[in-house]
């Protein structure tokens, strides 16, 4: 669980992601976040409609700009991964044979999905100077007969090149990995300083008075829980009612300052850095007992802000 007060100084703005890229001081594993609201004073980037796309790839250029310039240019494994394909037709079918579950869980009446099978494909970019040019990865040789590259690749190859000692679920334990495209005995010397800027799609501004997406009020009601606001009558429909974009853009960060302050005044109080900030109360509470993958190998979450 994130809110774990040992995990509140991972996240970072955007701005110290870059100087620590600069410094040679980037930790293991990073998880570099979009801008999910589309603001006149900063364009959202994130790709999703009605979003210019061209501000997504000026993100996609600022990150890898910074990784390519760092001294740990050699260190390093970049991965851009899309959640969705973006509703495009795609020709290969779906794989339904051999997913496992990752937690057993069944979904609600009337369908019961029991999570045994993969989606649409998505792109994955996968960039690092241990990388042949033009190298192209369609499918894994294992774990398992039916293995596939898909999300729950990630924390699998991390687990792999970290050694950790579990697995998240039984998906990622399942799922494909792809250390394997480090193939070079020496890295690159070749890989471009500098992307070329994208060209601009979208001639009109931010429309901030908009009403919000599916996702967006997603994003107000996961925020709801950092402030403690889902404990609430209003919680989850009607917080998100009357909200636009550019009240949900400040709700959020709100909610965000709100989580700090109550971890710092918890911290000072000598709650131990296990326990779990309930704003709504007041204080922290411990969690579960269990210790999972991301106790062992995150370190930090840089959010673009």
């Amino acid at each position: 669980n994130l809110r774990k007060l040992k995990y509140v100084d991972k996240f970072r703005p955007f701005d110290l992601f870059k100087k620590h890229c600069k410094e040679g001081k980037l930790p293991n594993y990073v998880v570099v976040e979009q801008r999910f609201f589309d603001l006149l004073s900063i364009a959202g980037n994130d790709d999703h409609p009605s979003h210019d796309v061209s501000e997504g790839q000026k993100f996609v250029k600022e990150v890898y700009e910074a990784l390519r310039g760092s001294p740990q240019w050699n260190e390093i494994l970049f991965v851009i991964i899309y959640d969705e394909h973006g509703g495009f037709y795609d020709h290969v079918p779906t794989p339904v044979e051999g997913v496992p579950s990752p937690d057993d869980i069944v979904g609600p009446e009337p369908f019961k999905f029991q999570f045994d099978r993969l989606g649409v494909r998505v792109p994955a970019i996968i960039v690092s100077p241990w990388i042949e040019p033009a190298t192209v990865l369609h499918g894994p040789s294992g774990p398992l007969p039916t293995s596939q590259y898909e999300h729950s690749s990630i924390p699998a190859t991390v687990k792999k090149i970290f050694n950790l000692p579990e697995f998240l679920t039984k998906r990622d334990a399942w799922a494909g990995t792809f250390e394997t495209l480090l193939t070079r005995s020496t890295p690159r010397s070749d890989c471009p300083v500098k992307l070329p800027d994208p060209i601009k799609l979208r001639e009109a501004g931010a429309n901030e008075k908009a009403k919000l997406s599916e996702f967006q009020e997603e994003l107000v009601q996961m925020a709801a829980t950092l402030n403690g606001d889902h404990r609430k009558t209003i919680y989850p429909d009607k917080l998100t009612e009357n909200m636009s974009v550019s009240d949900a853009a400040k709700y959020v960060e709100d909610a965000f300052k709100t989580f700090l302050n109550e971890c710092e005044k918890a911290k000072q109080s000598g709650a131990d850095e296990s326990e779990i900030v309930d704003c709504a109360n007041g204080r922290s509470t411990p969690p579960p007992s269990s210790k999972n993958f991301f106790d062992n190998v995150l370190s930090c979450i840089t959010c673009n802000r």
